[in-house]
């Protein structure tokens, strides 16, 4: 009987095993944690906070409601939702990476918002939580770093309560041809220079343009939504589409 073939993924552009993914995934957020924040602000000039912003809008959160931010990292999302949900709402962050995690776990205390934020160490594809459990459920900048993205689409759907409502925040694809090219340029020239000069990390910010470069665009994305049974899926371009939030629901 033949072997078996390993099943193979993307890394930015290098093609490796499914299996060791998430471990190479995992390598590069716990070196880029400790200034994760700093880069964020010097690569997206500040927009990241707005992009944010919108997102939280987007959510109308009301006080009581129980909330999942997957991927949540250093918990600017988390931290916001806080607020809205008030002291009888609860916020979730959950990460695979437990160096990210920390980082935000650290960052909420520092903001002084204790009761109704937890930390929980998860996998998105494995979501260790019971069905139809949450209001609402974010995820910014987090899906292209998964292994199996229709996996964790599945598995958000599975725990989100009926009327829930699904956000994914991601960097997409511009729409115009000009600004796509821009886009490249700035990408591929400036941001890994800038993570060797800021973090003396050069190669794990190249690994986070490519992994951008291969997520999907903004309509299949939508579709792969639709298709883990969403409804009403709808998507808004930000600056030009370089960046897309998601909307889904579940009824």
């Amino acid at each position: 009987m033949a072997e078996k073939k390993e099943q193979t993924t993307h890394f930015g552009y290098q093609k490796v095993e499914t299996s060791i993914k998430s471990t190479l995934v995992a390598d590069v957020f716990r070196k880029v944690a400790p200034k994760y924040d700093l880069m964020n602000d010097f690569m997206s000039m500040g927009l990241h906070r707005l992009w944010k912003r919108f997102t939280i809008n987007e959510a109308v959160l009301k006080p009581g409601q129980i909330v999942l931010d997957v991927a949540s990292g250093t918990g600017d999302l988390a931290k916001s939702m806080a607020r809205l949900v008030g002291s009888k709402g609860r916020v979730i962050m959950s990460d695979i990476n437990e160096a990210m995690l920390q980082v935000g776990r650290d960052r909420v205390v520092d903001s002084g918002i204790v009761g109704n934020i937890q930390c929980v160490l998860a996998d998105a594809e494995q979501l260790p939580f019971a069905d139809n459990y949450f209001d609402c459920i974010t995820i910014a900048f987090g899906l292209r770093n998964v292994t199996c993205k229709e996996r964790a689409l599945q598995s958000m759907y599975r725990v989100l309560k009926p009327g829930g409502k699904l956000l994914i925040l991601e960097f997409s694809h511009p729409t115009q041809p000009i600004l796509n090219k821009l886009y490249d340029l700035y990408s591929f020239h400036v941001i890994p220079k800038m993570g060797e000069m800021i973090t003396n990390d050069r190669e794990s910010y190249q690994y986070l343009v490519e992994s951008i470069r291969m997520h999907p665009n903004q309509d299949t994305l939508k579709t792969m939504l639709e298709q883990a049974q969403f409804d009403d899926v709808d998507y808004f371009n930000l600056n030009g589409g370089i960046v897309a939030l998601h909307k889904g629901y579940k009824y």
